[in-house]
């Protein structure tokens, strides 16, 4: 793949990094990551990886932009109150940059579609507000074969990590063994009841966006393998270790999970 003469000047930021330069430019060009979300963290993540030139971006999304979203999720405007976000973060990522091939799915993401959605991508970027999803993300990436850079938000603090469960021979841990089982329902509020701090959404899915890209272009320390958390009340961060769990219920020797189902 050889960069148009408007390529090299749009992404002259990245080619003079000697860990990116025209090679890893060109691995961004040919990526092609799903965004589960377009709401406080899928809206940095997806303006991010534009920016940065990824080829193709899938962005699943059932809902409509609310007056309350605009808070944080900074892809939408207020004109686009009302309209599916996945039209309104399509139209935002084709504003930014004409380089990037949006595949919209205006649809939830269920047992029924979810591997069928995820089969047709190289990454994916997990922004869901929900356990239900995020299991299903992390099991379905896990049986595709796919890596998944997953994030979450609460009012005033973040986390992130990257699953590989299914890379190196069971080197790294899947979803599930940092969270064996859901919380019980209503231990954890959603952000319409605790509230959450719009700039933390920012922070959290810039640096959601900044893992995805490592893993395509593949420089520095990937985060797989370990979880970081962002404090945003303090203005601390610390990473802890993630090991596999010898008893996982998808990815260990002893995995009962076969499907999504």
């Amino acid at each position: 793949m050889t960069l148009s003469p408007e390529q090299i000047d749009r992404y002259a930021r990245h080619l003079v990094l000697k860990e990116v330069g025209g090679p890893g430019q060109q691995k961004l060009l040919r990526a092609k990551v799903l965004i589960i979300g377009a709401g406080g963290l899928g809206s940095p993540v997806a303006l991010y990886l534009a920016a940065a030139g990824v080829g193709t971006i899938g962005i699943v999304d059932d809902d409509e932009v609310s007056l309350s979203n605009l808070q944080r999720q900074i892809i939408h405007k207020t004109a686009d109150v009302g309209r599916a976000k996945t039209e309104s973060a399509e139209d935002a990522i084709g504003a930014l940059t004409p380089d990037v091939n949006v595949i919209p799915f205006t649809e939830r993401l269920t047992p029924s579609n979810a591997r069928r959605i995820i089969s047709q991508f190289d990454i994916v970027a997990d922004g869901s507000d929900n356990f239900e999803t995020r299991y299903l993300v992390n099991d379905a990436c896990f049986l595709e074969g796919k890596t998944l850079v997953s994030a979450a938000i609460g009012e005033f603090d973040g986390q992130i990590a990257t699953f590989k469960a299914h890379d190196e021979d069971g080197a790294y841990p899947c979803y599930r063994c940092l969270y064996p089982e859901a919380p019980p329902p209503g231990s954890i509020p959603p952000c319409a009841e605790a509230g959450v701090l719009g700039a933390i959404a920012g922070v959290v899915g810039s640096w959601q966006a900044l893992e995805v890209i490592r893993e395509i272009v593949g420089f520095g320390e990937s985060l797989a393998g370990r979880l970081l958390l962002i404090d945003g009340l303090s203005a601390r961060t610390r990473t802890i270790n993630l090991p596999p769990d010898p008893a996982c219920a998808l990815c260990s020797a002893l995995a009962s999970i076969k499907s999504v189902d």
